[in-house]
């Protein structure tokens, strides 16, 4: 290894970003990525120049997005605007531009480095990265899947520090641990001592981690989750009644305790709302919402994804909202919410004027951009208080997802994965369990084909249906924790976390000078 490190090094940093990657769900081979994290510290720290260092992080970069992103090939299959072939570019595309960033955490921990890998120069590196993962999660309107810190999600007591410095402080204390690694030879006692520290944490998170709940009483209020098993070639058959038909009968019955029924994001196509134009419908609304309340008992609410229109005074409709619509059962609608982070090409095609005549387009079907909602919001549900909104791709954004000024008793999360192949579905979920762990929000994700759950407010999952598979979970709401660190404080714990780790880099630095 050592050979090919010095005699291809942008090789060897290809390779490692992609063997980074298996540390993410479905592989979850997290000591992997923790391996190379430290082989990468390493090989940057051995560029001559700063530009040799910076491609070094940009090659690392390449390999880990694209096999990360690999799952983004899939969505173009669905549409049939562009070639389907240019799926397989896809992610080596967006790789090109997301390689930026540990191309810029490289290049300033490289700033940093002395004659030898020392605690300074790793130090450094791990402030660096933190500050490169939350630009990435910001610039452009953001692209923030899959930061490092998210590895952990099978080591729940890891991944529990989220709740208290976020998942991009955890990022960086990931590299922090990969680099400390590589000081252990020649610094055994003071390395030992702060690997035995960290190891003594996450003892005291697994001894006061919680185990699952115990029996409920009877009337406790429940949360029923529907996954149809509808593939994305097959959503819009609610007007023959074949969706409806397939939700129904998964919703189950009316019992002694009320139920939020929770549909996902994109499998009714038909509008639910009235007083649009006669022209836009293909089903009468309050049809289609009788249909609904059929399955709801006096205290049940239905929570569904669906699809607003927006009109100009000519009657004609120039945008819609991806939103979620609660039916009450008077098949009244009580509460909408417009989904606010939209998905560059997917809701919207940037730059439009360049676009459209090169030969892209949305991969989302349909003539009209998504117009933007007001931001993370919660709506008030009869019967069960205030419910938190977040659908599909808004759950990645760490310390975006809840308004705080209204804090919820938990997150709904409506996604449609079934553009996301095999490994999409599976790292979605585990973003969203670290949305719960640092909100200490218990986040319900449902899904037309999985992976649709139930996720505790610590980040364990209480119900699964798993992918491709037909099924519904029903349990008792999951309590919420008391307001975590990061709940009050949210992305400025990631930003002292950084100040104070290259504040320490900065000071060995100078001592040793």
């Amino acid at each position: 290894m050592m050979s090919l490190l010095d005699k291809y090094p942008r090789l060897a940093a290809l390779l490692l970003g992609a063997a980074a990657a298996c540390g993410f769900a479905p592989l979850q081979l997290w000591p992997l990525t923790i391996a190379a994290l430290s082989l990468l510290i390493l090989l940057v720290h051995r560029a001559p120049t700063l530009k040799a260092a910076l491609w070094r992080g940009w090659m690392f970069g390449m390999g880990h997005f694209t096999i990360n992103n690999n799952w983004f090939q899939h969505a173009f299959t669905f549409q049939d605007a562009m070639p389907a072939e240019l799926g397989y570019a896809a992610p080596i595309a967006l790789a090109l531009y997301l390689a930026v960033y540990p191309a810029l955490a490289a290049g300033l921990a490289w700033k940093m480095r002395g004659t030898r890998v020392d605690a300074a120069y790793v130090l450094a590196f791990a402030a660096a990265w933190i500050v490169a993962e939350w630009l990435r999660s910001v610039m452009f309107t953001g692209y923030a899947w899959d930061p490092i810190g998210v590895i952990w999600v099978p080591v729940q007591p890891v991944a529990a520090l989220s709740a208290w410095v976020g998942t991009y402080a955890l990022s960086g204390l990931t590299v922090l641990l990969a680099g400390s690694l590589l000081l252990l030879p020649r610094r055994p006692a003071p390395v030992a001592t702060a690997l035995a520290g960290f190891a003594a944490l996450i003892a005291a998170q697994l001894f006061s981690y919680r185990d699952a709940d115990g029996p409920v009483a009877i009337d406790t209020p429940r949360v029923r989750v529907v996954q149809p098993n509808v593939p994305q070639d097959q959503r819009g058959e609610s007007d023959g009644e074949m969706m409806l038909t397939r939700l129904s009968e998964l919703s189950g019955r009316p019992g002694e305790a009320p139920r939020l029924i929770l549909w996902p994001e994109g499998v009714i196509r038909d509008y639910f709302e009235d007083g649009y134009p006669d022209y836009v419908y293909d089903a009468d609304p309050f049809w289609l919402r009788w249909r609904m309340a059929k399955l709801l008992g006096p205290r049940d609410i239905l929570l569904t994804g669906g699809t607003a229109l927006q009109f100009d005074k000519a009657g004609t409709a120039i945008t819609a909202t991806n939103s979620v619509f609660a039916i009450d059962p008077r098949a009244r609608i009580a509460g909408r919410y417009d989904k606010a982070h939209l998905v560059p090409y997917g809701e919207y095609l940037p730059m439009p004027w360049l676009l459209k005549p090169l030969g892209l387009a949305r991969l989302v079907p349909g003539s009209m951009d998504f117009a933007e909602g007001p931001g993370p919001r919660a709506l008030e549900v009869p019967g069960f208080g205030s419910i938190g909104m977040q659908i599909c791709y808004e759950i990645i954004f760490s310390g975006e997802v809840v308004d705080p000024a209204h804090r919820p008793r938990l997150i709904f999360n409506p996604s449609n994965d079934a553009w996301f192949g095999s490994w999409g579905p599976p790292q979605h979920l585990a973003q969203a369990r670290m949305r719960a762990i640092e909100e200490g929000l218990p986040v319900i994700r449902a899904t037309p084909n999985g992976i649709s759950a139930v996720i505790a407010a610590d980040g364990r999952l209480v119900g699964t249906v798993p992918h491709q598979k037909a099924g519904a979970i029903e349990v008792a709401i999951p309590e919420p924790l008391p307001p975590t660190l990061f709940s009050r404080w949210g992305n400025w714990l990631a930003g002292l976390t950084a100040l104070l780790l290259a504040g320490a880099a900065i000071a060995i630095r100078r001592r040793h000078r």
